[in-house]
């Protein structure tokens, strides 16, 4: 089949003529679709007020976890089942980030003057257990009900960013943060 001289001519402009019209579209908002992550993003905002002490008393400053990922859980001393599995999905899904896990920390806030079971703490080494030194710490952590339903993520520069849902899919949030560590150029 031989192409006339207009035919040639026409295929040569949509060779050269597509891959514009293709940026146009792109430019313009026209997205394949992508990636939305799980959890839910929050304004970012600096946490404030972070002295307090550890659980048995020992003085303890936030501050001191800057520079990493800090997975948080805010609730009660007294751990019910829920508690319970929200500190084993950050343990897990600290481990499951491989050779990134040591950029990840863990961290319970207790809202209340208890003391949290030993056997409990004994289950998840290298788990901080934080009592804020001001009461208002926690209202920091939005939640339409109850905080402690909530897994929340702080960044290595000390924002609150991220609040995953309750009853969390853990390998969303493995996903989620797995897409963040590769992302971060700190942390």
């Amino acid at each position: 089949m031989q192409l006339s001289p207009r035919s040639k001519l026409l295929i040569l402009i949509g060779v050269f003529l597509l891959p514009v019209v293709a940026a146009y579209l792109a430019y313009e908002g026209w997205r394949p679709a992508g990636h939305t992550n799980y959890g839910d993003l929050l304004k970012v905002t600096p946490l404030q007020q972070t002295a307090g002490s550890t659980y048995d008393g020992r003085p303890f400053n936030l501050d001191a976890l800057r520079g990493k990922w800090v997975m948080v859980h805010v609730g009660p001393a007294n751990c019910d089942a829920a508690c319970a599995w929200q500190l084993y999905l950050m343990r897990q899904t600290r481990i499951a980030q491989g050779k990134d896990q040591d950029r990840i920390e863990r961290l319970w806030v207790i809202t209340d003057s208890g003391m949290p079971d030993a056997q409990l703490l004994q289950a998840h080494p290298g788990l901080h257990v934080w009592r804020p030194a001001v009461a208002a710490f926690a209202a920091q952590f939005p939640a339409a009900r109850d905080r402690a339903g909530h897994i929340y993520l702080v960044d290595p520069l000390g924002n609150l960013m991220l609040r995953f849902p309750t009853q969390v899919d853990a390998e969303r949030m493995m996903k989620d943060l797995k897409l963040l560590l590769k992302a971060s150029q700190i942390g």
